[in-house]
Order: structure tokens, then C-alpha cells, then sequence
């Protein structure tokens, strides 16, 4: 197994975990795809990959209706995807993912909580390379020859294929989305979930108190409504 599995091993139901939080998130992310490629699932790929997510996790059809609809409204504003670097306690690096209507104030807030944790906000530029971006999918993978449909992905750049008791698990780099999305949905493949991911190239492992600091910027971080998603180099245990 590749470094996708223990890094998705390790973050397993630690991230994620309020349903109502998810909701929120995957509403932006309505937004987003609406906004740039219109309500129709059928003609906008984004929007049927955020409607998969959605139903993965349970979230109700009439909700999913309403937000296209929401979305579809002049009136709607658009959210703005901004990437946010930085340092917490003891060298760790953090980069945030967000969806923000007001770059002023989410600016604000996350520099605030990096110098409530004794972090340090960063420039542009300063930690994202210690990070592969990437792309993942779920898909139904019963009765599925794994080796064979990893040797058909493999010209669509997946680097790791595996299997958990969710289904079946593939990586790629971030820039293979679209033609994988294309692949499985020609093959009639059916799509759980998908997204991406930015996983560290290196870890440092700390001790349980230094841990501890670490995870305070980290809840922080993560209880921001505009925050989407937080990567670190903080060690995980997978147990």
C-alpha cells in the first residue's frame, strides 16, 4: 500500500464528523458548481460529482434541490476559493482550504487563530509544496477485478487502487480528475464519492503535549464556517 492509503487510513473519522458541518461545506460547493457551469447535473460534471458527495453523506434530496435552486439565483453570491498557509506549534505546517464570501473577514479569522495557537501565518507559497495535490474517487467495486481496472486507469495518471470495507479507493493527481470522472461514468462505474486531497510528503511525529497544541489550531481551524478542508505534516496515528 502507497502513502494515499496511510494517509487515508490515519484520517479516518477524525475529520468530517458533523453532519450538519458537511452540509454546509457541500452547499458551497453547489454554489461553485452552478455558478460556473449552470443547474443541470447532466451538463456540468463538477455539479454531478458534488451531488455523489452528497448523497454520501446522506444529505436529503430535498436539501440537494434547494441548494441548486438557491445557486441558481441571481440574487445568490458566488464564494470565493482561497488557500490559506502557515505554521502551527512545533513546526508543523497547516494549509487551509476555504470557501469564502468575505475574504476580509476569513483573513482575519485565521490569522487570529494561528496567533491565539502560537502559529505563525504564512505567505502564499510558503509551506503548499510540501503537499501532492490530489484527486480521489469511491466507487462500488464488488465483483470488481481491481488489477485490470488499474491497468485501464492507469493511462488516466491513477497512481493507487485499493479497497476498504466503503468500497473501492482510487488516487491520481489533481489534474486527472476530469479524465477519470469521464472514464468511469463511460464504463457505467458507478461513483460513491469523490474530491480532493493534499497529502503531506513528509510527516513529523510529536509528542502527545505537543500533539495537543497542534490539535487546538486544528479545531479552530475546522469549527470556521468558511473553512473547507485542513492538511497538516503533524503525524497521525492510523490506529
Amino acid at each position: 500500500m502507497g502513502r494515499a492509503f496511510e494517509f487515508r487510513k490515519a484520517r479516518k473519522m477524525k475529520r468530517w464528523s458533523a453532519m450538519s458541518k458537511a452540509f454546509t461545506r457541500i452547499g458551497k460547493d453547489i454554489v461553485m458548481a452552478v455558478k460556473e457551469g449552470g443547474p443541470d447535473p447532466d451538463a456540468n460534471s463538477r455539479l454531478r460529482a458534488v451531488i455523489q458527495n452528497a448523497k454520501a453523506v446522506n444529505m436529503p434530496k430535498d436539501n440537494i434541490e434547494r441548494a441548486i435552486k438557491r445557486a441558481s439565483d441571481k440574487n445568490q453570491g458566488n464564494y470565493k476559493e482561497v488557500l490559506f498557509e502557515g505554521y502551527a506549534p512545533h513546526g508543523i505546517a497547516v494549509l487551509i482550504e476555504t470557501a469564502t464570501d468575505n475574504n476580509t473577514r476569513t483573513v482575519a479569522n485565521v490569522r487570529s487563530y494561528f496567533n491565539k495557537s502560537d502559529g505563525s501565518l504564512g505567505t502564499s507559497g510558503s509551506v503548499v509544496f510540501m503537499f501532492d495535490h490530489t484527486c480521489n474517487f469511491r466507487i462500488q467495486g464488488e465483483g470488481m477485478d481491481l488489477e485490470e481496472l488499474e491497468l485501464e486507469l492507469i493511462d488516466h495518471g491513477v497512481e493507487e487502487i485499493f479497497e476498504d470495507e466503503d468500497g473501492v479507493l482510487i488516487y491520481a493527481p489533481f489534474e486527472s480528475f476530469g479524465s477519470i470522472q469521464a472514464y468511469l461514468e463511460e464504463n457505467n462505474i458507478e461513483i460513491l464519492s469523490s474530491g480532493f486531497e493534499r497529502i503531506p510528503q513528509v510527516t513529523k511525529k510529536l509528542s502527545e503535549a505537543e500533539a495537543a497544541d497542534v490539535e487546538k489550531l486544528l479545531e479552530k481551524l475546522e469549527e470556521d464556517d468558511d473553512v473547507q478542508n485542513v492538511y497538516h505534516t503533524m503525524e497521525e496515528s492510523a490506529e
